[in-house]
């Protein structure tokens, strides 16, 4: 089971997975990982159906090369990645963004509150809950539907023009 891989195994498996030095074994130890998630995924993603009546999207493992992309592009360990599992609540305006986030602080009991709306990311607005379950971190966007709408534009550009301009790479123009 992933609980018994230790911190330090899944941190050197990231190194490895920066470097692109992955083998077959590294890629099963990561699935691993990855899967470990899931009981944790389940509970937020039930928690938020059962107690708020909202019907969540997302995923409960991010894919490899999201994972590896991201350790390269941040100076991240693999166990400090925050949306290995993750789903997202799309809401009417900012007034009820607010309110589930509230909402979510309230139901979780360990949570850490990431507000890109004042500081965008490259131009990305949302709010992140972070919710500690199962000792997994378990990320929770909150995104208004003008917000959703943007990141959905920005990602179809991305893949047309350049991955790379979602974080603030590529081309100037673009």
């Amino acid at each position: 089971m992933a609980n018994e891989i230790s911190k330090t195994q899944i941190d050197r498996l990231g190194d490895r997975l920066k470097k692109g030095n992955i083998t077959e074994a590294d890629l099963r130890l990561l699935d691993l990982y990855r899967r470990s998630f899931t009981p944790a995924y389940e509970i937020v993603v039930g928690t938020i159906r059962r107690d708020l009546a909202l019907e969540p999207t997302g995923r409960p493992a991010k894919s490899t090369t999201s994972i590896s992309d991201k350790l390269r592009r941040e100076s991240i360990r693999l166990t400090q990645i925050q949306d290995v599992a993750g789903c997202r609540l799309t809401v009417t305006d900012i007034a009820e963004q607010d309110s589930v986030v509230l909402s979510l602080t309230n139901l979780f009991e360990k949570t850490v509150i990431v507000d890109r709306r004042q500081q965008p990311s490259h131009g990305y607005r949302a709010v992140h809950v972070i919710v500690s379950c199962l000792d997994k971190m378990i990320e929770i966007q909150v995104r208004t539907a003008l917000q959703h709408l943007w990141a959905e534009l920005s990602e179809k550009l991305s893949d047309i023009v350049n991955p790379a301009i979602k974080y603030g790479a590529g081309d100037e123009s673009v």
